[in-house]
């Protein structure tokens, strides 16, 4: 049975290395990133204190649909937490953090245009959002699942964008 407002996707799952997850058919976010004056910045997110890993930053993302690509489900949970659309975004690379029967699929992409932190319109699963500079990430406390994939997603932020 599912609860009303959720999709059969919705819920936690055990993967094979023994951690919990959300999301029964896998997660996807998106990594939104731009060239700054000291190097690349980060559009973070700082998740709501109920969310799972709340008060930490990270990227807007969550459970993936039936059927959904890690692309249609990361363009999707950025415009409902966000209100980002996918014209306001450039998709590129993608790398996968597979656990083993579940997997995080983070989607990188650049704005299209500017793109106003203070302009966004936020949901409720976050209680701000901000260009963070990747040289500043120490002064942040980073979701753990980004801390843990920053190293693997610092190549991927110097790329172009995927045609």
């Amino acid at each position: 049975m599912v609860t009303p407002g959720l999709t059969p996707t919705d819920g936690w799952t055990t993967c094979s290395l023994g951690h919990r997850h959300w999301g029964r058919a896998g997660a996807a976010g998106l990594l939104v990133h731009r060239d700054g004056d000291d190097g690349p910045e980060l559009l973070l997110q700082h998740r709501a204190l109920w969310s799972h890993h709340g008060g930490t930053w990270g990227t807007p993302g969550g459970a993936l649909h039936l059927g959904e690509s890690p692309e249609q489900g990361a363009l999707r949970e950025v415009e409902e937490e966000l209100g980002l659309g996918a014209g306001d975004l450039v998709l590129g690379a993608r790398w996968v953090d597979d656990h083993g029967g579940w997997a995080y699929t983070t989607v990188l992409a650049r704005p299209a245009g500017p793109l106003d932190p203070a302009r966004l319109r936020l949901d409720g699963e976050s209680t701000g959002v901000a260009w963070v500079p990747l040289a500043g990430l120490h002064q942040v406390t980073l979701h753990p699942g980004l801390a843990a994939s920053m190293d693997r997603l610092r190549p991927l932020l110097s790329g172009p964008p995927a045609a």
